[in-house]
């Protein structure tokens, strides 16, 4: 009896994460077996070793390229989690005596928001900044929530349920004119919009991989190289990356990450080009959907091509998702054993209780095509017109 794979979903939530990027595994495949350059990048007393910190050295460099920063500015931790753990935890406790004070919003990351609530247990104090409708943190709120205590200001660039781009050096420059230091999370940037640490003046960012068509478990931390940037270790043992992350490097994942971030560079115009027309294109199908409404900005300045948040009206969204089932999406609740939570992020931007159940979000990529919008979109249609109470 022959078996048959069943058809792979239409992927659509590029968003949570990005297929590896076949130039990418290549890379990476370079660096596994005993026929290789398997060897520890910190082992300096061998060639194996010297070649594995060469490859190690080279994707530092990659990196720091597609930011505009020094090579030497870049740590590599195992995420953007991480990266954003040791921007809060590790600047804060490093700088105790410049303030107390951290800034961020309702709407970062978890990764964010749940190192600013464990920072407030430290007895940090942190002031939460609440978005607009649309997802955007503004300079000027910004600036009246700065004290002379203020450390660090963290704001992510892109979101990550509504893809609002917030003015990044704007924000930055507010932080600077009062003396404090900027990081932002930028994992669902990488490759959408433009991160120039220098123009836009950023002192800490975080990187992700795997939202960048690279591995999971591998991400990076830019640290702005200045004597007053500070960060307190949360790994020890070994004293790797500057004594700011301990730990032996993951040779194949950063030679991958270092190949994804060069990719992005150089194709990145163009594959956002193509990324924008899909973009339009599902969103004139969606209006044919009766009580479909966009939950992201329309303004196409102030969104990323690749993120639309859906809500449809008279819908639940769990049950959307499951009849959704040949479309790989999100709905960026958190399901408990006792309640579905409707997004955090949609509630604050003030989209309503039941819109906010009601709610999905789709993203594309890469290896998103125009006939997998069209065969989604038929799809969509099907199973909201069977879901509406009629």
């Amino acid at each position: 009896m022959t078996m048959t794979t069943p058809p792979l979903p239409i992927y659509l939530d590029y968003a949570a994460t990005t297929p590896v990027d076949a130039r990418v595994a290549a890379v990476m495949q370079r660096y596994l077996t005993v026929d290789q350059l398997f060897a520890n990048p910190a082992s300096r007393s061998h060639m194996l070793g010297w070649q594995a910190e060469q490859a190690v050295e080279q994707a530092r460099r990659q990196v720091a390229d597609a930011i505009n920063a020094d090579p030497r500015e870049i740590v590599w931790t195992s995420g953007a989690t991480e990266a954003d753990n040791l921007a809060l935890t590790g600047f804060m406790r490093a700088n105790r005596e410049r303030g107390m004070h951290l800034v961020t919003s309702t709407i970062e990351h978890k990764a964010v928001i749940d190192t600013a609530k464990a920072l407030e247990r430290e007895g940090f104090e942190v002031t939460w900044l609440a978005p607009g409708a649309d997802g955007r943190i503004q300079p000027a709120q910004l600036r009246a929530a700065m004290r002379d205590d203020t450390a660090l200001v963290s704001l992510m660039a892109v979101n990550n349920e509504l893809g609002s781009i917030n003015d990044i050096a704007g924000l930055a420059a507010v932080a600077h004119e009062f003396g404090a230091c900027f990081h932002t999370d930028a994992a669902q940037a990488s490759g959408r919009i433009a991160l120039d640490v220098v123009a836009q003046g950023i002192d800490l960012m975080s990187l992700s991989a795997h939202k960048a068509y690279g591995p999971k478990g591998v991400g990076a931390l830019y640290v702005k190289r200045s004597p007053e940037m500070r960060i307190e270790a949360l790994i020890h043992g070994g004293g790797h990356e500057r004594g700011m992350r301990s730990g032996t490097l993951p040779t194949h994942q950063i030679a991958a990450m270092g190949e994804a971030f060069a990719l992005l560079a150089q194709e990145a115009e163009a594959e956002q080009t193509r990324i924008a027309q899909l973009r339009a294109r599902f969103l004139t199908g969606i209006a044919e959907v009766p009580g479909a409404r966009l939950n992201s900005p329309e303004a196409e300045a102030e969104v990323v091509p690749n993120i639309v948040n859906l809500a449809f009206a008279d819908v639940d969204g769990e049950s959307l998702l499951m009849a959704l089932r040949d479309v790989a999406v999100s709905t960026g609740s958190a399901c408990n054993s006792a309640s579905v939570d409707p997004s955090y992020v949609l509630l604050e931007v003030g989209v309503p209780r039941a819109l906010a159940l009601a709610s999905l979000r789709f993203s594309f990529g890469r290896f998103t095509q125009t006939a997998d919008i069209d065969h989604a979109l038929t799809l969509i249609r099907h199973a909201v017109s069977g879901l509406r109470p009629r």
